[in-house]
């Protein structure tokens, strides 16, 4: 529930604050003093679009700032408000209440705050969707229209509705997205098979090479040292011949010289030359390694003549394969991975395209009946939201009138990119069903129903949503329920019935009213008032008190045509409070 709110510079509004408690609290006050500012803020609160005309004259910024309880709230209720403050890093204030902070600059810009974390105004809608409802009077006028009048008979059925719903939506997507693949795949059946051909060719191409992993690098390596065979050859048997001799044994080697110089040091009878002796063994042993490894080498050197040349013809496959595929060979075969992957997700053959056809047909199906069953459930609540509704108008003193919800299903239009079959009749299928519906008005028995935008004067109409959010509160999910001036244009008995039903309403919710009526004042738990006054440079200039319950009698005769300096007017205003005051008791 809300429990405090303060407002800087919004308005006629300077600086104001008003607590808030549990049942009914309405908030009246002169034309012009502010009163709507107050359910401007919650708006605010609410992650409404900020507008900047609304900050007050001469300030920098407007500051609305909102203290929230979650005490009195259900289990999912908190479940949700903690999902919230929890992606959002925000954090409950020391009593275990939740801040909420907007500010709105002068030049447009604006920025929210919840829990002490910066965060974006969405959030915050997040946040308040759970615990604040605000019906003003343009909320009213959407609900004149059909999608939204939509979504009041789907919240009012609840489960029984949302439940089938869900289905149909899991249903539409899955076909939306067959009838797509088989859309596309038909239109470019045609470049999917050159595709393909272009693949195969290519993974044919790769195949008859063969190409190993590194393959190029080591070819190129060879041809190299072939092209170079005759010096190599030469050098090598040079080297070997220095270190080793020759097969002729002429000439004299290091083997042989290293030899001598270790048998003369062994002669000598002279202890420091004995000590070089086993660094010339090391030395022997090295160039034996040395000679052994080079005799190797010139054994693995190609005798074939044509080595060469078959080395230059794989270097040319491999070549012709890096020109078309890729830089080099590892590229080479990671592209023939990815086209046989691709290969394997093209299939325009007509039994595939069947197999898909035939899909879209069961998908279709599936839609067809979860359509039907999510109608046949919006219409029994139609039925149920009607009667309430109708019940709720009689006690508003509007007579015998009854509200009738006309559900419909909508046809498909002949431009209707996924027209569905349902029992026989093309429909369109929207992402909330095929349905659609209408709330009209009969203002008696055997009377015409017409829409209620049609048939309803401005009281009545005030009546007829007031009923609908009435009935609608018992699945509302808002702990708090804030209505600017829903009794526009009621008097009389209606607005003491007005007055009846939002007392009503509050024992089950935290309830807030802007109102100009006495009648409806009267049922308040708390009564807010909010005064203007003039300041300094004739600046307006308007504040928030909560009044005494001798201070609600001199509102109430205020209310009553100006009658607070009269004991008439005052008297009126007592017997007004103890009517309700019976009332609320009962």
């Amino acid at each position: 529930m809300l429990e405090e709110i303060r407002i800087d510079s919004l308005g006629v509004i300077s600086s104001a604050s008003a607590q808030f408690h549990e049942g009914l609290t309405v908030l009246t006050g002169e034309t012009g003093a502010g009163k709507t500012m107050v359910v401007t803020s919650l708006h605010l609160l609410s992650g409404a679009r900020a507008d900047a005309g609304r900050v007050r004259l001469g300030a920098d910024r407007a500051v609305v700032e909102g203290r929230f309880s979650t005490e009195t709230a259900s289990a999912q209720v908190v479940d949700e408000v903690e999902r919230v403050l929890e992606s959002a890093g925000a954090q409950r204030d020391e009593d275990d209440s939740i801040i909420a902070l907007r500010t709105v600059n002068a030049d447009g810009r604006s920025r929210a705050h919840l829990g002490g974390r910066s965060v974006p105004a969405s959030v915050l809608s997040g946040f308040t969707d759970s615990l604040l409802t605000v019906h003003g009077q343009n909320d009213q006028l959407r609900l004149l229209r059909p999608d939204r009048q939509l979504g009041a008979l789907d919240r009012f059925a609840g489960d029984a509705v949302s439940g089938p719903l869900k289905k149909y939506r899991s249903a539409r997507s899955a076909w939306l997205a067959a009838r797509t693949e088989l859309l596309d795949r038909t239109e470019r059946s045609r470049e999917l098979a050159q595709e393909a051909d272009r693949l195969q060719f290519g993974l044919q191409e790769i195949d008859a090479v063969a190409p190993e992993p590194g393959e190029d690098i080591t070819v190129a390596n060879d041809v190299r040292r072939l092209g170079d065979l005759d010096s190599l050859r030469e050098s090598a048997e040079y080297a070997s011949a220095a270190l080793s001799g020759d097969d002729a044994g002429e000439g004299l080697s290091v083997l042989h010289l290293l030899g001598e110089a270790r048998s003369r040091l062994e002669s000598a009878d002279d202890a420091v030359l004995m000590e070089l002796v086993p660094r010339l063994n090391e030395a022997l042993a090295v160039v034996t390694d040395v000679g052994a490894d080079i005799t190797s080498y010139l054994a693995d050197l190609p005798s074939d003549p044509s080595a060469l040349e078959t080395l230059l013809n794989r270097q040319a496959e491999l070549k012709g394969l890096t020109r078309k595929y890729a830089a080099d060979v590892d590229g080479v075969i990671a592209w023939a991975d990815d086209a046989r992957e691709r290969l394997g997700k093209i299939d325009v053959s007509a039994d595939a395209l069947a197999e898909l056809s035939a899909r879209v047909d069961e998908t279709a199906a599936e839609v067809a009946a979860a359509a039907s069953k999510l109608s046949a459930a919006r219409a029994k609540a139609a039925a149920k939201l009607a009667k309430a509704v109708s019940t709720e108008l009689a006690g508003l003193a509007m007579g015998k009138a009854k509200l009738q919800l006309d559900l419909r299903t909508m046809p498909a239009g002949p431009n209707d990119s996924a027209p569905l079959t349902v029992d026989g009749a093309e429909l369109h299928a929207g992402q909330s069903g095929v349905d659609e519906v209408e709330f009209k008005l009969s203002a008696h028995d055997g009377a015409q129903a017409l829409p209620i935008s049609k048939s309803a004067s401005g009281g009545e109409l005030s009546r007829v949503m007031l009923a609908l959010e009435v009935v609608l509160a018992g699945s509302d999910k808002g702990a708090t329920m804030v209505f600017d001036e829903v009794d526009a244009g009621v008097g009389g008995r209606a607005a003491v019935e007005v007055g009846r039903r939002l007392a009503r309403l509050a024992r089950t919710h935290q309830v807030i009213v802007v109102t100009h009526l006495p009648q409806v004042a009267a049922f308040a738990d708390t009564h807010l008032v909010v005064n203007k006054a003039d300041a300094k440079k004739g600046a307006a200039n308007s504040g928030v008190k909560s009044l005494s319950s001798s201070e609600r009698v001199v509102e109430l005769a205020r209310m009553l045509a100006g009658l607070d300096d009269t004991e008439t007017g005052r008297a009126h205003a007592e017997e007004l409070l103890a009517t309700a005051r019976a009332d609320r008791e009962n």
